[in-house]
């Protein structure tokens, strides 16, 4: 496939099917040496939290690499950053997880260095430790850019993020009550020490 507008059009395309929580497809990109990364973003209304796409040197790693965790871990620290700086995040308030902000995201993360070390021979998974550092340094750089720039989008990313959160937290709370209610019902207990 060959998209005109590069992966701007691919993330476009893979959210085509979904209800995008705003209509702006984040871009940015940068270059360093003999590396680059190019990276485009758009949240939906879904949970789904494994929308990240990865490739390096127009390769499909399917299992991610280096290049996804430095995005993960930069992405969560950006947003968390931000939150805390406008006030949705009080200072009593836990940092919202990876897994809360990423949820609903479509993300490609376009890499193109000149040595890169796939794992395995399926070359579906990036090594590359140099590559996690510029992403990480990238995306923390210019994703804390754009979500300044990007207030009304970057409010709705945040709003997401802190629904996901009380969500888990929800649904945590009920598992423990049930398997409470379990435990003291004496579920799997003899007769004679249920009493007890």
């Amino acid at each position: 496939f060959r998209y005109a507008g590069g992966i701007i059009d691919f993330v476009k395309h893979v959210n085509a099917t979904k209800e995008a929580l705003f209509s702006r497809v984040g871009y940015f990109d940068q270059i360093e040496e003999d590396m680059e990364v190019e990276l485009a973003f758009q949240w939906n209304t879904g949970y789904n939290t494994d929308g990240i796409h990865s490739f390096a040197n127009g390769i499909n790693t399917v299992e991610g690499g280096t290049h996804v965790e430095g995005f993960k871990a930069a992405l969560t620290t950006a947003v968390n950053k931000y939150a805390r700086a406008k006030g949705q995040l009080k200072e009593k308030d836990a940092n919202l997880a990876g897994e809360d902000i990423r949820e609903g995201i479509t993300a490609i993360i376009s890499v193109r260095l000149r040595d890169p070390q796939f794992e395995g021979q399926t070359k579906a998974k990036l090594g590359n430790t140099a590559m996690k550092t510029l992403v990480q340094r990238a995306t923390n750089e210019k994703l804390g850019d754009w979500l300044e720039e990007n207030p009304t989008e970057a409010n709705k990313i945040v709003r997401k993020g802190i629904a996901a959160s009380q969500a888990r937290a929800a649904a945590r709370k009920a598992r423990d009550v049930v398997r409470n209610k379990t435990l003291l019902d004496g579920a799997g207990m003899p007769d004679k020490l249920k009493d007890c």
